[in-house]
């Protein structure tokens, strides 16, 4: 088993993987060859957001965010994914950009933001994690003949793929 702050980034034949689930499996994907798979890393969070009001109880507010560990953005989640150990052949792991303390920092940020959007406040919110799990989203590379294309595994939409 992994350390859970070792470096796994890079191609591998076969690696063990924290995964969000896929909706769309791998054999399931339409191509001319072979179909290749990226996994891309995030760290995912369920915030609790504490409101002080005066003179009334608190309001708690729940957040999820995914921080992607890549593009080192904060992305809004509906739902906090399922998230299962998976054996993934011939992969491209890409690398993380962001540690577990920077990818805190940008969960937070944006609990606070979205919080701001829906509520009024008379001072800063508490925000704390009730759950933080790292995962990675699987993208399968499809060859066509029209055109190689990427696949959002939990998704299931396809772009072309740009060189």
């Amino acid at each position: 088993m992994r350390r859970r702050d070792e470096r796994i980034d890079g191609r591998h034949e076969r690696v063990e993987l924290p995964v969000v689930a896929p909706a769309v499996a791998r054999e399931s994907v339409e191509s001319e060859g072979r179909v290749g798979v990226v996994a891309y890393p995030y760290r995912v969070y369920e915030a609790r957001v504490t409101m002080t009001r005066p003179f009334l109880g608190d309001r708690i507010a729940t957040v999820t965010a995914s921080v992607d560990r890549s593009r080192r953005v904060a992305l809004r989640a509906d739902e906090f994914p399922e998230v299962e150990t998976r054996t993934v052949a011939d992969v491209l792991v890409l690398p993380s950009e962001l540690s577990p303390d920077d990818c805190d920092e940008k969960a937070r940020e944006a609990a606070f933001k979205w919080t701001l959007r829906k509520f009024s406040l008379s001072r800063a919110p508490d925000i704390e994690f009730d759950r933080v799990d790292d995962a990675y989203k699987l993208f399968w590379l499809a060859e066509r003949e029209d055109g190689d294309v990427v696949v959002d595994s939990v998704r299931g939409t396809e772009r072309p793929l740009e060189s």
